[in-house]
């Protein structure tokens, strides 16, 4: 039996407005939504918590549709018990994780032993994306839209190396693939020659401030051009994870609304947070695959994400050990921690005039909802799930070793000061995080599609 709450007093953020008012939770979904003061006959027959918000901005649950959560097969990484406990602390309520997992999600068989173990582990709702390879397109055939989010291809070689890089398979898989198709998009034969040119001028001793050189500019346009060339050419759903430059813009569009986009793009917090200024100071810690690139990037990247060429932000939340991102380049896996901190992030950016909570909203709750097709969630709205985030955005904390959720135990973001705390968040209508307190026997479901 499931709690219910009356959630009063908030400063509601959805669907492009913020109104004062209450919401009503039970039995897992959203109950009722009232605009202003409870109305003094509202009752219920059911025995529900009363939480005054006393103020705070109650938005949906963040949906992040790019996170390795390294389970199966990497526990001494993360696992999908302590990275959704730090997902719920940072209000992050629903996850797509991606299949470069051990073993790789390349079946639909390896695929449904993921959600079993999402089921007994995960506080978030999860769902998996299918992986491509150059020889698995009767798995892919088969995939079922309605109970799975994606098939994600890596036309770029990254962490858990599974490259396609057959032009034949690219183009049937672009061709046939009942899912949404999400790229890692960096052309390989590119990287290839500039880690070659980097290795003759340092041998093993190449600076991580050549990550972005070596990983460049023109590796991500060039694959990602290909990737919208192969969309158009077969007219399939492509969505571009984590852009990294401003001249990818160029590839995309804005003049017609999320729902009727075939080519779709993201942008994750790292690439608005960081330059490449910041290896400096933080060095492998903000290696990422695509790389932290240039301010005008940056800057751009950010101006793309507000004026509608790019539809989501995600995480790409990526953990390793600490002494993993401490080997030399080559060596070195990229990748780092972020869920935790997403939202208090970008509320940051909030606080600088960058970013409205209406826009931030839209970006990472109601656009993954619509562009993934997700049944009932991603909004506040009567009828739909209850997940839900409550946030105190004058209440200010700094990233501690001694806060930091990840199992890896580090983040590229400590000695960062935010504003703004998550103090509440309900997944499924199960309030499964509370002041700094997590409650672990309530878990998430499997997410659904509608097709």
């Amino acid at each position: 039996m499931k709690t219910s709450f009356l959630i009063r007093n908030a400063l509601v953020v959805n669907e492009g407005r913020c109104f004062h008012g209450a919401v009503f939770v039970k039995d897992g979904f959203i109950a009722e939504v009232m605009e202003g003061r409870v109305p003094p006959g509202f009752s219920s027959q059911d025995d529900y918590t009363e939480i005054d918000a006393g103020g705070k901005y109650l938005f949906p649950g963040i949906i992040d549709d790019q996170v390795h959560f390294r389970d199966p097969g990497l526990p001494h990484k993360g696992d999908l018990l302590t990275e959704s406990r730090a997902a719920v602390a940072g209000g992050v309520t629903s996850i797509m994780d991606m299949p470069n997992t051990n073993p790789k999600a390349i079946s639909l068989d390896i695929l449904e032993e993921k959600f079993k173990l999402a089921k007994d582990k995960s506080l978030t709702n999860y769902s998996f994306f299918l992986g491509a390879s150059n020889d698995n397109m009767g798995e892919i055939i088969r995939a079922d839209p309605s109970k799975i989010c994606g098939l994600k291809v890596f036309m770029g070689a990254s962490t858990g190396n599974m490259l396609v890089d057959d032009p034949e398979t690219l183009d049937e898989i672009f061709e046939k693939s009942p899912l949404l198709i999400a790229v890692h998009a960096e052309e390989e034969s590119i990287i290839q020659e500039n880690l070659r040119k980097f290795k003759m001028q340092y041998g093993e001793e190449i600076p991580v401030s050549a990550h972005p050189l070596i990983r460049s500019g023109e590796a991500c346009f060039v694959s990602s051009k290909k990737a919208v060339d192969l969309a158009r050419k077969h007219g399939a759903r492509l969505h571009i994870l984590h852009l990294s430059t401003l001249r990818e813009l160029d590839l995309l569009e804005n003049d017609k609304p999320l729902e009727e986009k075939k080519i779709t793009a993201e942008v994750c917090v790292h690439h608005l947070w960081f330059d490449e200024s910041d290896y400096r100071e933080l060095g492998s810690l903000i290696k990422w695959n695509p790389a932290i690139k240039t301010e005008k990037d940056k800057l751009g990247l950010f101006q793309g994400l507000l004026n509608g060429k790019i539809d989501i932000i995600a995480t790409d939340h990526a953990p390793h050990t600490l002494e993993e991102k401490q080997n030399p380049y080559n060596s070195c896996p990229s990748g780092a921690p972020f869920i935790q901190h997403c939202l208090v992030a970008m509320l940051g950016f909030y606080h600088l005039g960058k970013i409205s909570l209406e826009m931030m909203v839209e970006k990472m709750c109601h656009a993954p909802a619509i562009l993934y097709r997700i049944k009932k969630r991603g909004f506040i709205r009567k009828g739909y799930f209850a997940d839900l985030v409550l946030v105190d955005l004058d209440n200010p904390w700094t990233v501690e070793k001694e806060n930091i959720l990840y199992k890896c135990g580090w983040s590229p973001l400590e000695g960062v000061t935010f504003k703004s705390r998550v103090t509440h968040t309900w997944v499924n209508g199960n309030l499964v995080f509370k002041e700094g307190n997590i409650e672990e026997s309530f878990k998430g479901m499997r997410l659904e599609f509608n097709y």
